[in-house]
């Protein structure tokens, strides 16, 4: 009998997908489904990418590259992070992956291990959490809290810090809530981290580009008080509508440049090599479908709050960024994960419990307005019908 592991028993999994796995299971059934619960853009990758990686596979573009990631590539990141945080970054500092996920394992078993501790939002993208239990570190959540509109309370993350914490996770917008931190919260939180320059940070800030009402993006790469020891995790995925071209990067310190380098050696050689052409063509090519689609997003998040406060039991925040909706559902009596199996089972509309994002998601349940209004719309009156039943 194989014996595996005891760390396995303690890597955890993202819900989002098995709820898109049994989505798809009814689908093929016969059953009208619709998805509100896995989070990629509807939207079809800009042709003009499209076209760059075709080219690229033509012009031979189909071996290995430098593990980091193609120096083109990685200029055109540095220029990308000059136009948008007006941050100049060395190139060199900057390690190419595939996917944003790929930098949260990197950096959580960099810094995991037993009698470490890892601080992470909660309810936050449940990858996190999965990860540093893994690593054998101890995970400890700072709350998002529904009051704030999920923004953390710097000066209570900090009261959490010990002489073991070795990493803070960072993410606005944020993964489940669609929270966006204010600049005034996150100036205090960095005034404060000075005092404990043992802690590094990992900053997600993959939906900077999903933002609403002129709200500005703060970027932890913008403080050159922590910039020894901030990694910054951004991406095409969502910016680009990506998700399954496998790409993100990191900007990481450059003590830990050589670090990441070698996990990058040791886990997946290189990011395949046409997709890293369609990296530099998305960022230096047109930017109006960008553009276009976080208005269509922004159009949308006004259907789905308005909806779902409508509902009976249901109160929703305006989310700041990214594209989910995260409603508060404790008034319905049924708890997220009930919840979410009912909406599928029964009205046919694919969401994803808040508990799949950490114990503080009770109570609330996401949905992913990634979908067209039509759609958000029908979902909205299948979710009225039954619970009026």
């Amino acid at each position: 009998m194989l014996r595996l592991s005891e760390k396995m028993n303690r890597l955890g999994t993202e819900t989002a997908f098995e709820v898109l796995a049994r989505a798809e299971t009814l689908a093929r059934e016969g059953r009208d489904i619709i998805n509100l619960g896995i989070g990629q853009p509807d939207f079809k990758t800009p042709g003009h990418i499209v076209e760059e990686a075709t080219k690229a596979l033509r012009d031979g573009h189909h071996g290995y590259t430098p593990s980091p990631g193609i120096l083109p590539l990685r200029e055109a990141v540095a220029a990308d992070l000059q136009l948008r945080r007006g941050v100049e970054v060395n190139p060199e500092r900057i390690v190419v992956v595939p996917g944003g996920k790929v930098t949260m394992f990197f950096a959580i078993l960099m810094f995991g291990e037993p009698g470490a501790e890892i601080l992470y939002p909660n309810p936050g993208f449940p990858i996190y959490e999965s990860v540093i239990q893994f690593s054998g570190a101890t995970a400890v959540p700072t709350p998002l809290l529904e009051k704030r509109d999920f923004s953390f309370d710097a000066d209570a993350v900090l009261d959490q810090i010990t002489s073991n914490t070795r990493l803070l996770i960072l993410n606005s917008p944020a993964n489940p809530t669609g929270g966006a931190v204010p600049r005034a919260e996150i100036d205090k939180l960095v005034a404060g981290l000075v005092d404990h320059p043992h802690v590094a940070v990992l900053s997600d800030e993959i939906y900077s580009r999903i933002s609403y009402d002129g709200r500005e993006h703060v970027s932890l790469l913008s403080y050159p008080e922590i910039a020894d020891r901030l990694i910054l995790l951004d991406g095409w995925s969502k910016t680009y509508a990506m998700t399954g071209w496998r790409m993100g990067y990191a900007v990481w310190p450059e003590v830990l440049v050589e670090g990441a380098t070698r996990l990058a050696v040791n886990c997946h050689s290189c990011v395949n090599a046409a997709t890293q052409y369609a990296g530099i063509s998305a960022l230096e090519g047109p930017q109006d479908e960008v553009a276009s689609m976080v208005t269509a997003f922004d159009q949308r998040r006004e259907v789905i709050v308005n909806g779902l406060n409508r509902l009976p039991g249901f109160r929703c925040r305006t989310p700041g960024g990214a594209f989910y909706a995260f409603p508060n559902i404790e008034e319905t009596t049924l708890d997220a994960r009930s919840l979410q199996k009912m909406l599928l089972e029964e009205a046919g509309v694919a969401t994803v419990a808040g508990t799949s994002f950490g114990h503080l998601g009770e109570g609330f349940i996401r949905f992913s307005y990634a979908n067209s209004i039509e759609n958000i719309e029908r979902a909205l009156d299948r979710i009225a019908s039954l619970l009026a039943d």
